[in-house]
């Protein structure tokens, strides 16, 4: 295995910035099988943005029958409209049939994301600077939102319970989860008993970027929504990134990312698992950056130990060989300033005292403190979502959340004496601007 290591203590670490663009999704570029698929599909040669716009226009514009032509033609589902939405008994039969344990599982750490969640949600905020003002903020929850559940390689009920579960406590009524019709998507028995668990009943055997489309512009068979949120492959982001404006999305992401800082109190066992298990997600960029020189070579090591024993070893090298660093800086000032330019989706500190470096960045997606955070507990228990922005989008995005699923609005309320005394700057200003209508819609509440 041949992981790039970079000596930074002399220069800046280029290497960030190349990585940054290998892993900023363009659209352009595609696997030689998904080129086949494209070619025998659209009978021509398409970029993943070409094949996105065909696909969500067709849908927009035919509905139904194209989105069951695209379930058929790219994932090879012989469906009708009948059995794109997974049936209740499907859903309850799945849970009846799951392991007891993972039925336990789910439970706890859906507690665990309900406190978190319901804790930073907003409240309502009503002050009155005046007499005879009231102003407020007032927060509702969104009425439908669609779910993305990837199921390609994998089966993610993880995903599930970090989407579902904040939709829940901000009050959504109604959620609509679409997985790919496969054996890890739609078919999977622990996705459909996670969705039963926690009480989803609008379970559809859809993906890629067709079920994008019917959620966003709504068909015979699905009721368009007012936000998507969920991971997917880049024919996934690519859609929600055209459909945004029509709904809203959480975030346009791309592979998944760690930049882990260590020092000498950091065990090089762990830092690797660590490496290891953000890299297993193939493609997956996995960063070491460290002022301590023996840590790169004992790290190296036991990365090539550790890769040996993982199910998906042969991805995970090809991964850490084309997305991970080893990098040396001078100091703790440095390493914080790469992390900073990189801003990375999650950041571990592996030091002797993490809150004194989390206190030097502003820019992560999620932050995991101390020898004994693993970045896993967030992706499957401790309570924030594990759906995070990518791509370094992380210096003005922010990870999902309850908020996420709420929109703002302001009330105003004025009785008549206030009126009175703002009246003058409201005319003032709407004359200056030319907008008499604004001016007079004032002034003659004023002199009636």
């Amino acid at each position: 295995m041949k992981i790039q290591r970079v000596d930074a203590r002399t220069g800046a670490a280029d290497i960030l910035q190349t990585l940054r663009q290998k892993l900023s999704p363009s659209g352009d570029v595609v696997s030689p099988r998904g080129r086949a698929l494209t070619e025998k599909v659209f009978g021509k040669p398409l970029t993943p943005t070409e094949v996105v716009q065909t696909i969500c226009r067709d849908v927009q514009t035919e509905g139904t029958p194209a989105l069951l032509r695209y379930c058929h033609s790219l994932d090879g589902a012989d469906l009708d409209a009948d059995g794109l939405r997974v049936p209740a008994d499907d859903l309850a039969n799945a849970h009846a049939q799951a392991d007891p344990g993972l039925i336990k599982t789910i439970g706890r750490i859906r507690d665990n994301v309900v406190e978190f969640q319901q804790a930073i949600l907003h409240k309502d905020v009503t002050i009155t600077p005046k007499p005879g003002v009231r102003l407020t903020q007032r927060y509702v929850p969104l009425r439908r939102v669609g779910v993305c559940v990837p199921g390609g390689a994998a089966a993610y009920p993880s995903t599930v319970l970090m989407t579902v579960v904040p939709a829940q406590v901000a009050g959504v009524s109604e959620i609509a989860v679409v997985a790919p019709p496969t054996p890890f998507g739609a078919y999977n028995k622990d996705m459909l008993a996670t969705c039963h668990e926690l009480g989803v009943t609008e379970v559809y055997r859809m993906g890629g970027a067709q079920a994008v489309a019917a959620m966003a512009y709504g068909c015979d068979c699905v009721p368009a929504v007012d936000k998507i949120v969920g991971p997917g492959n880049l024919f996934v982001a690519l859609a929600k990134k055209l459909v945004f404006g029509t709904v809203d999305i959480d975030s346009f992401a791309g592979p998944s990312e760690v930049i882990v800082i260590a020092d000498s109190t950091a065990k090089p066992d762990y830092i690797a698992a660590d490496l290891l298990a953000q890299a297993e997600h193939s493609p997956g960029s996995a960063i070491l950056i460290t002022w301590d020189e023996s840590l790169i070579e004992s790290v190296d090591r036991e990365l090539v130990k550790q890769v040996a024993l993982l199910s998906r070893n042969e991805l995970t090298v090809d991964s850490l060989e084309a997305f991970g660093a080893l990098i040396l800086v001078r100091d703790e000032q440095q390493a914080c300033e790469l992390t900073d330019q990189f801003a990375p989706e999650h950041l571990h500190i592996e030091t002797a005292n993490p809150q004194d470096q989390i206190a030097k960045i502003r820019n992560s997606g999620a932050a995991f403190l101390g020898h004994h955070t693993p970045v896993a507990l967030g992706d499957y228990a401790a309570g924030p979502s594990h759906v995070l922005p990518t791509g370094g989008t992380c210096t003005w995005a922010a990870g999902l959340s309850s908020n996420s699923f709420l929109r703002s609005g302001s009330i105003t309320e004025f009785d008549e004496p206030a009126l009175r005394q703002i009246a003058p700057d409201v005319e003032r200003l709407a004359e200056k601007e030319g907008l008499t209508a604004h001016a007079r819609s004032v002034s003659i509440r004023r002199q009636g």
